[in-house]
């Protein structure tokens, strides 16, 4: 066995986007306020910071202004207020607007920036580096590492330079252990090593599960005729059936850009159901058509986000390290936003972590952070939502209404809660109760297909490393997911991964094209049999995008 080299922080933080950032600044600023030293250090699995960053994305910089109140003079790439809000209806030939005066306060955006969230992140990272935080993209921390009482001690790097049938290839290079008094785990929704704290340590015990979405989105640059900045339109309605939940959106950024994009929750369940084409549909809708005829598609991504809100948040501590951002499930669905809330989660176990630093302590739990979010703003604006996603298990129409109600009448103070029961695999139902949905083939202007699409998310993997999209049971997809669901991995994965082939004896089988995953997790969360378990490739590949 070869031996790891090893490394020793005070605190290692696993994932390089506005949560771990974010805890990263506010441990050094509150070292610095009180005159201590901090080693600090950022672990993330993309090629560089932002590269696996996506989201749509508007931004409350209401925990940008705690963190960094002269944000603005530092040059923050907050440029683009929005100026107009839009929520449309949609049937599949007309659009219906939702009058102002009838939005509840959840769909406004008054005070809000259309931003390219990865480029937020970039330049977070070049306010941590300033700060002393040791940066390091392009390794992906795949197992955690645990003392002999069961408390986290830190993780482990992945070894570089495997070969597909597991031998050493001449690039091998081990992977490092990086061992801290407290690890946060900031690696966004559904992330591979979250998974495992939150069954090891219990961490959901007496929770709803949590609830996702995936989100798929493009950047196009349009006619100048077309260009609103600071146009922020969002839609529900067609194409989307009254019983699936999701929405578009499309934000009108400076440069004659437009980021585009659709979230279908995972809980749909009709597994004839394509994520990706629904939204393909949606660009022809005569209101949406017209803004992108003429213009060029520059970027493509896709991610799952955390929906369940705070009936769904686990524990956020245990021995030696805390759960921050979309790793927790920090997402408020109803306002359709998540940054701020993970800079906030980022800055509050921050706090408790220099708390207990200074206290002498390492490796123990860390309930300060938990108390410091029940009475923090971020669990008042969540807790107004807490039904939102709920609602919606029970139409459109009656989650509309209802958010109406609790949102714009009572202001969030409803004397009920709603909750959920099922994971989102557990709502798949069989093909054979449902109509097979024939897609149109796309026209490749205003519509794509999944290949070209990933090659403009700029994904790369090793062909000849380990495939990362592991089976439990190499049978089951045929088995189960084939005879029973018609085969769903290959509808709801955005990235062309998964197809079903004929082998050489003629009979079907799962072929997977891991080259193509954009690191979206969606396989993980949707396969009804739980069979695929995505674990991080090598450090540094998958999608780079730029500013998605």
């Amino acid at each position: 066995m070869v031996q790891r080299e090893s490394m020793e922080y005070d605190v290692v933080i696993v994932g390089g986007g506005p949560a771990g950032l974010s805890a990263a600044i506010r441990l050094k600023q509150l070292a610095a306020a009180s005159g201590s030293e901090l080693g600090v250090c950022v672990l993330e699995k993309g090629a560089e910071l932002g590269a696996h960053t996506l989201s749509g994305a508007i931004m409350d910089p209401r925990a940008l202004d705690e963190l960094l109140p002269d944000w603005r003079e530092r040059g923050a790439p907050l440029d683009v207020p929005v100026t107009q809000d839009r929520f449309l209806f949609l049937t599949q030939e007309k659009a219906l607007r939702t009058p102002d005066w009838l939005l509840p306060s959840c769909f406004h955006n008054e005070g809000n920036y259309i931003v390219r969230l990865g480029h937020v992140v970039r330049w977070l990272g070049e306010q941590a580096e300033a700060l002393g935080v040791d940066i390091f993209p392009g390794f992906a921390a795949v197992e955690v590492l645990y003392d002999a009482q069961g408390a986290v001690r830190g993780v482990a790097t992945g070894d570089m330079g495997v070969a597909r049938d597991g031998s050493h290839t001449a690039n091998y290079q081990p992977g490092m252990e990086l061992l801290a008094r407290y690890t946060v785990f900031a690696e966004g929704a559904r992330g591979q090593l979250g998974r495992e704290l939150i069954a090891r340590f219990g961490l959901d015990a007496g929770r709803d599960p949590q609830s996702y979405g995936i989100g798929i989105k493009e950047l196009w640059e349009i006619d100048p005729a077309q260009s609103q900045p600071g146009l922020a339109i969002h839609t529900s309605g067609w194409p989307l059936d009254s019983k699936t939940y999701g929405g578009t959106f499309l934000y009108h950024l400076n440069d004659n850009q437009v980021a585009l994009g659709m979230v279908v929750g995972l809980d749909y369940a009709n597994p004839w159901l394509s994520p990706f084409e629904e939204f393909q549909r949606f660009k022809t809708h005569p209101a949406i058509r017209p803004m992108l005829e003429g213009g060029k598609r520059l970027a493509y991504g896709a991610r799952a986000i955390t929906a369940g809100g705070l009936l769904s948040l686990p524990r956020l501590d245990f021995p030696g390290g805390v759960l921050v951002g979309c790793e927790a499930g920090f997402m408020n669905a109803s306002r359709i936003k998540g940054s701020h809330a993970a800079i906030k989660s980022g800055m509050l176990a921050a706090q408790a972590i220099h708390a207990a630093l200074a206290q002498g302590r390492g490796q123990d739990a860390l309930d300060g952070y938990g108390q410091a979010f029940q009475s923090s703003w971020l669990h008042e604006e969540l807790n107004r939502a807490r039904n939102f996603k709920q609602w919606f298990k029970k139409g459109l129409p009656v989650a509309s209404f209802m958010t109406f109600v609790e949102q714009g009448l009572l202001k969030g103070r409803m004397p009920w809660t709603l909750h959920r029961k099922q994971p989102d695999h557990a709502c798949l139902r069989p093909a054979a109760e449902y109509e097979r949905i024939d897609y149109p083939k796309p026209d490749g202007k205003i519509t794509f297909d999944r290949l070209s699409s990933v090659f403009i998310s700029n994904t790369n993997h090793d062909e000849d490393e380990p495939v990362h999209l592991t089976l439990k049971d190499p049978a089951v997809p045929v088995q189960v997911n084939l005879a029973i669901y018609a085969g769903p991995e290959a509808r709801y994965c955005p990235a062309g991964v998964y197809e079903f082939v004929k082998d050489e004896a003629g009979a079907d089988a799962l072929r997977i094209n891991a080259q193509n995953c954009v690191h979206c997790k969606t396989c993980d969360i949707k396969d009804p049999t739980q069979n695929i378990v995505w674990v991080a490739p090598q450090g540094g590949e998958g999608p780079v995008y730029n500013g998605l």
